[in-house]
């Protein structure tokens, strides 16, 4: 398998980026009022905790039930597409997905290209192989568009731009934007991006977009989106290109709309969305608008590792909602990029994993509370927490033969592993359990008085009013 050159470095850097961000109040504050608001949202969708429990298992089982039947629906969507006239090509790595959609692009003698939201384009990181390839790719989605002028990654994949203020964006577009001044106007500033993506829309030969979900039985992609810039770019241009991972495949028509609406509610607080786009074939004869070929490039990138797995196949059950990173503690107070991963929170911790290996995102394992708030929320009831513990175990335990992982053993450090031997000899025997604590409790001398950390600051607990002092003593 040949690799991929990341322009992030996941396993470098990562405290200092985190660090930057804890040590900066007001990012902090700013992410803290994006997910409180994004939580509200969503809670204001489910107000029925019955009602949410029973879609949340049926998404469940739809996702499962279709992960089993995974490699028979790859090939009935490539026969069904192709039958109705759609291209089907596979890439096992994000070097083999660029060089099929660049081959297109070149193949039409194509140098310009709007691409609709599609974080699978993020993933193979496709602007940068364009760029370098002399093509022009720009980002149609609003978020999008504003981290590409900035020349940054999405910062949440639902909401790329989250951690830009309005001030921020009109410095950028009044610098990046030819003719355009400064205003801190939020409606002026999405009118602005619209007129440049206007002209875009004309004058791209091809249009990009990701792919929600593929039905096999029909051959049709679904496309959710708010902007209309994914319609734009798949009708619009002559030639549509879409790229997915292998993983986003149901079998029948009927599984959408429990999918959807669980989409649509987790990721914006939404009861639905704006647009709701399914592709078939490319342009009819007698047909006004639509592309003259349609293309459906189907990705792996260590997809094919997680689904080899029964345990780690739960991985694959994501939808893209983003939910699990708005509730995290830690994804509230670092913020995507210090992930320095394409998909970051609790669902990048637990696939970056398969597409990077452990050797790159070991450390990323261990950054959570294991608290459990994104399993709680996951809409299709990925047990997030039980996979990172199994990563853990993965990236720490000494390698071994036949892996599970590409990297596993990665974090393995001899003398880790014999303190938590130890510790675990302690708590499993109850006798040295007490004869630990009972030398401890004669060694506090050698604790200091004041100590560092975390510990320095903290609140410290107050005594008992004495009034409930006494009524505690009465009822003893």
């Amino acid at each position: 398998m040949s690799e991929h050159t990341l322009h992030f470095k996941p396993a470098e850097g990562f405290r200092a980026r985190s660090k930057a961000v804890v040590d900066n109040p007001f990012l902090r504050q700013s992410f803290r009022g994006a997910m409180d608001f994004l939580m509200s949202k969503r809670a204001a969708q489910f107000p029925d905790p019955e009602e949410l429990e029973s879609l949340r298992s049926l998404g469940e089982a739809i996702r499962q039930y279709n992960l089993a039947k995974l490699p028979d629906l790859l090939v009935q969507l490539e026969a069904n597409l192709t039958r109705n006239g759609v291209k089907v090509h596979w890439a096992e790595t994000p070097d083999e997905a660029n060089a099929i959609i660049l081959g297109i692009i070149q193949g039409h003698g194509a140098t310009k290209m709007v691409k609709g939201k599609s974080m699978v384009s993020e993933e193979i990181e496709l602007n940068h192989a364009a760029e370098a390839a002399g093509i022009e790719a720009l980002e149609s989605d609003m978020g999008e568009y504003i981290v590409q002028l900035a020349g940054e990654k999405p910062s949440h994949i639902i909401m790329p731009a989250i951690h830009k203020t309005k001030e921020e964006i009109a410095r950028l577009f009044a610098e990046k934007v030819p003719g355009v001044d400064y205003t801190d106007n939020v409606d002026a500033l999405i009118q602005i991006g619209r007129n440049v993506l206007r002209r875009k829309f004309q004058e791209a030969e091809i249009g990009l977009s990701g792919v929600n979900f593929a039905v096999a039985e029909t051959g049709t992609l679904c496309l959710v989106e708010n902007e209309g810039n994914g319609r734009m770019c798949t009708t619009a241009p002559a030639i549509h290109i879409a790229i997915t991972g292998i993983e986003k495949i149901v079998e029948k028509l009927e599984h959408i709309p429990p999918l959807y609406s669980l989409l649509t509610r987790s990721a914006t607080g939404q009861n639905i969305s704006t647009y709701f786009n399914m592709i078939s074939s490319p342009r009819q004869p007698g047909e006004k608008d639509g592309p003259e070929e349609v293309h459906l490039v189907l990705l792996d990138n260590g997809r094919s590792q997680a689904y080899a797995d029964e345990q780690l196949r739960k991985t694959l059950q994501c939808i893209r909602c983003g939910a699990c990173m708005n509730h995290c503690p830690v994804y509230t107070r670092i913020g995507g990029h210090a992930y320095g991963t394409t998909y970051p929170g609790p669902i990048g911790k637990i696939i970056s994993p398969h597409m990077l290996g452990l050797d790159a995102t070991a450390g990323l394992t261990t950054a959570s509370s294991l608290c459990g708030a994104c399993g709680e929320v996951c809409p299709v009831k990925i047990p997030i927490p039980e996979l990172l513990v199994r990563l853990r175990n993965e990236a720490f335990s000494a390698p071994h033969a036949n892996p599970a992982m590409r990297g596993q053993g990665a974090g393995h450090s001899a003398l880790q592993s014999a303190i938590w031997r130890g510790w675990a000899a302690v708590y499993g025997s109850p006798a040295l359990y007490r004869a630990v604590s009972w030398l401890g409790s004669r060694l506090r001398f050698l604790v200091p008085r004041r100590q560092g950390g975390w510990t320095s600051v903290r609140t410290p607990l107050q005594p008992a009013p004495k009034r409930l002092r006494d009524l505690l003593k009465d009822r003893n």
